[in-house]
């Protein structure tokens, strides 16, 4: 069996793309405590989608899976606070004014997720603390955990990609 397949390349980048874009979205809202417009979701969704898809046709290494996915994580997550600013102000609140007089209701109609009351952090929490303070290191400790939870994925991902390598080995061996 092959991996280039067209039906298993798809397959393959629409559960990867469904899986990174929905815990990307969640853990984007429950941090940020403000829901993502559609307008930022989407268009991530179809990149994300594009890429993987582009990609699925052989087993790929550690490397430039990591290569890969560093750097769509902090692309996704830059797309997703500049969405929410413009969408929502600072206040996490609707932006009212000239933006909406120029179409950016197009842009930000309709919201992906909500905080949960009972997993959010408290507005006294440390971390509310830490987000909200002038720290100058923080940005480099945001994207220090950027950059650690896309390695994580890097491995987790090479890993399913050995998995699925061997299940198809299997497959053809046995046919």
């Amino acid at each position: 069996m092959d991996m280039a397949g067209t039906q298993l390349r798809a397959l393959r980048a629409a559960f990867f793309t469904a899986l990174v874009v929905t815990l990307s979205v969640a853990s984007h809202v429950l941090l940020s405590r403000v829901p993502l417009p559609l307008g930022t979701v989407v268009p991530v969704a179809v990149g994300v989608f594009a890429v993987a898809y582009a990609l699925a046709g052989r087993e790929r290494g550690l490397g430039p899976i990591a290569g890969l996915l560093v750097p769509l994580e902090l692309a996704a997550d830059t797309l997703f606070t500049s969405g929410q600013a413009v969408c929502y102000g600072a206040a996490g609140g609707p932006v009212a004014g000239s933006l909406r007089a120029v179409g950016v209701e197009v842009f930000c109609g309709g919201a992906v997720g909500t905080p949960l009351p009972g997993v959010a952090v408290p507005e006294s929490g440390t971390a509310a603390a830490l987000l909200d303070s002038p720290d100058p290191a923080l940005p480099w400790l945001l994207l220090l955990a950027h950059v650690g939870v896309g390695l994580f994925a890097a491995v987790w991902l090479r890993g399913g990609e050995r998995a699925l390598a061997r299940l198809l080995a299997a497959v053809s061996a046995f046919a």
